[in-house]
């Protein structure tokens, strides 16, 4: 990754976190934010410096020093950023709560540069393992921990098998979306995730 990248710093969902005492721009920051998936687009992830964010974003390079200690903490945030941060479980039903976090997951499919970083993220898994590493970590693996637990749930309520496999279920649930994008009409994505998590969850609902 060169000599940009330095120490880890925590990252949530979707961003990392700044230093305290920095007043946060949300203007400045998606500005930055899009210029590096722009520039990830034209050049993988090799291909990006700091100093062409900058550029593209119109700011100063110190300005992304402020919120990211590094283009690895960039580069995390970046792709964070195309996935909007999954609803909190309203805790009505398993299938609704399936259905609320299915349904985000396939409008950030939507956007066609979810489409390029998947490309880039599976391309470049070789190349980057530690960069990969950390966005699974960080990432993905929130987001896959939170579906878990509703289904976790579901097994407490009765609405889903106590020996259902959580893991299978998962991948079952987040796999349907990929295979959406493959589909030659992709349908919406709300009428999509009713479909997927009522079939999905048949096969695992308590008798």
């Amino acid at each position: 990754m060169g000599t940009e990248t330095t120490a880890r710093e925590p990252l949530g969902d979707t961003t990392a976190q700044r230093r305290p005492g920095r007043p946060r721009s949300e203007k400045v920051e998606q500005a930055i934010l899009d210029a590096t998936l722009e520039a990830l687009t034209e050049r993988g992830i090799e291909g990006v410096s700091l100093e062409d964010v900058a550029v593209r974003a119109g700011v100063g390079k110190s300005t992304l020093y402020r919120r990211w200690s590094g283009k690895e903490d960039l580069l995390i945030a970046a792709f964070g950023s195309l996935k909007r941060p999954l609803p909190g479980p309203a805790g009505e039903s398993v299938q609704a709560d399936l259905t609320a976090m299915l349904a985000s997951m396939a409008a950030d499919a939507d956007d066609p540069r979810y489409a390029c970083q998947f490309e880039i993220l599976n391309g470049e898994s070789e190349r980057f393992p530690k960069l990969i590493d950390r966005y699974k970590n960080e990432v993905a693996e929130p987001r896959r921990e939170a579906i878990r637990d509703v289904i976790r749930r579901g097994m407490t309520t009765g609405e889903v098998r106590p020996d259902a496999d959580v893991e299978i279920a998962l991948l079952a649930l987040m796999g349907s979306v990929l295979s959406r994008d493959r589909q030659d009409v992709r349908p919406p994505a709300r009428e999509f995730a009713e479909r997927a998590v009522a079939q999905i969850l048949s096969g695992i609902a308590a008798k």
